[in-house]
């Protein structure tokens, strides 16, 4: 046990201990212990909101839908190594599915060959109505257990929308309680909470590491959406956020689809410069021009072609 307890302190990306440190306090915070190994690690995985169409068809029964176990039999095709199971496209969801159907999924996924790298909910912890926060927490302790029994290692949460009567800094103070509370849970059964840079309250690595020193948990790390860092150099922030990454969603365009065609040489690099090991999903969306029609099956592949050119 002691051993396995030095492994988590040096493998872990983040400080150690939990409990939400006074926004004074962060700037002299331990710096991320990282893996001690000579080279980074890249499976690739897909996010399923790139199937979002085909999902939402399916969930209301209309010609063209994809269910989760059709969407495992694509990504198979295309020969990923994982998937993200987003939590909206289970059935019933918010409420935890059936086991019978997390088992079926988790089984299907196996026979496959395929990770389950997480799973994602909808929240907002930046809301200033405490209820709502409360609601959102419980949310995502129920899929916490929901991922535990799946397999997948990560939950995916968002930040929240600044309110505009509150500055960052005090809204700040009640999200980092509400992702300490989240991940003293997810230590419980084993699966990390990653919080989304989602162009709400994070929008760079400044703020991420922010929150995330914050709260000081090995058990909360950050999803690195490559779309969402709106700063003058997002690769920059990209690499100062990986030291603290437990997933990914790389995206075709950068800075919500205004900053241009992501360089999928470049982030690649800085990957590789890192000592980050695990699994980098890609998500496709559709183009800022709302006249150009979307279509996964033809995004999917061309996406997932240029990382593994990148990756070559």
């Amino acid at each position: 046990m002691t051993d396995r307890r030095n492994f988590l302190k040096s493998a872990l990306p983040l400080g150690l201990g939990l409990g939400v440190l006074p926004m004074q306090e962060i700037f002299g915070a331990q710096k991320p212990n990282v893996a001690a190994v000579s080279s980074a690690k890249i499976k690739i995985g897909l996010n399923a909101w790139s199937y979002y169409v085909q999902l939402y068809k399916y969930q209301k029964g209309e010609v063209g839908g994809m269910s989760l176990i059709d969407m495992l039999e694509e990504c198979a095709r295309l020969e990923f190594d994982a998937v993200d199971p987003t939590g909206y496209f289970f059935p019933g969801y918010p409420a935890k599915p059936e086991r019978k159907f997390i088992n079926d999924f988790k089984r299907r996924a196996f026979q496959l060959g395929l990770g389950i790298s997480g799973t994602g909910i909808r929240n907002d912890f930046a809301t200033v109505d405490k209820s709502k926060r409360n609601a959102d927490i419980a949310l995502a302790k129920t899929w916490i257990e929901v991922a535990a029994e799946m397999g997948a290692p990560v939950l995916r949460v968002f930040a929240g929308v600044q309110p505009k009567e509150h500055t960052w800094d005090e809204t700040a103070v009640w999200m980092a309680e509400a992702l300490a509370e989240c991940a003293e849970h997810g230590k419980q059964y084993g699966v990390i909470v990653g919080v989304q840079n989602h162009g709400d309250m994070l929008k760079s690595a400044d703020e991420v590491i922010k929150i995330l020193k914050m709260v000081n948990s090995d058990w909360l790390g950050t999803i690195v959406d490559t779309g969402f860092l709106l700063t003058p150099d997002p690769y920059a922030d990209i690499a100062r956020v990986i030291p603290y990454a437990v997933n990914w969603q790389v995206k075709e365009l950068l800075g919500d689809r205004k900053g241009g065609k992501i360089d999928m040489n470049k982030l690649v690099a800085i990957i590789r410069n890192s000592n980050y090991r695990g699994y980098v999903p890609i998500e496709t969306l559709p183009a800022p021009d709302p006249n150009v029609p979307y279509d996964a099956m033809t995004k999917v592949p061309e996406l997932l072609g240029e990382l593994r050119k990148a990756l070559e």
